[in-house]
């Protein structure tokens, strides 16, 4: 849990952002990897320091669409008006649910993702949003050193299991070939 709540996409969104919505193609093709990455790795982790922002996604059979972010933005609050809440749909796969009838914005903006490299893809939506990266304490810091110790540890493991079942492998195989030159005399 600790890797996946501070590693790349990990941040802290512009509190004016009212929800993210992602449209793209259920297969990979024609331009749809970018997005489907940002959906499997990056979305979860903006979600999990942004519980308030709305996420959802729309995927579609349409190969030759779109593949879009837009970022909603929330129109200026009253200080006697209280925040509606969320209650459209957070994903659909039959692409034809509607991107910003459930929350009421300002404005929107596009990032087209289309052919583009996740880690690119990010890099827009942070600069677009002003995202502030989320920075290990500490504490976090000296979990990771740990986990990467034992890490290491297990790797000299692996290595030296697999020496020691090759060893073993090699004695049989002689023993076998002992026991069968003993057998045929």
């Amino acid at each position: 849990m600790l890797i996946g709540t501070i590693a790349e996409g990990a941040a802290i969104l512009a509190k004016d952002i009212k929800r993210i919505h992602l449209d793209f193609a259920f297969k990979i093709d024609d331009g749809h990897f970018g997005a489907r990455k940002v959906w499997r790795n990056y979305l979860p982790r903006l979600k999990y320091h942004n519980p308030a922002v709305s996420m959802t996604i729309n995927r579609s059979q349409d190969q030759a669409g779109p593949a879009t972010l837009t970022v909603f933005y929330a129109p200026p609050q009253d200080s006697s008006a209280s925040s509606p809440s969320s209650s459209g749909p957070s994903s659909s796969t039959t692409g034809d649910t509607p991107t910003s009838d459930h929350t009421p914005f300002e404005r929107a903006e596009t990032i087209n993702m289309k052919h583009k490299h996740e880690s690119q893809i990010l890099s827009e939506l942070l600069n677009m949003t002003k995202a502030t990266p989320v920075v290990a304490t500490p504490e976090e810091e000296a979990d990771l050193q740990v986990l990467a110790d034992e890490e290491k540890r297990s790797e000299a493991d692996r290595v030296r299991n697999a020496t020691y079942t090759e060893q073993k492998r090699q004695e049989k195989a002689l023993l076998d070939q002992a026991r069968g030159a003993v057998r045929t005399q």
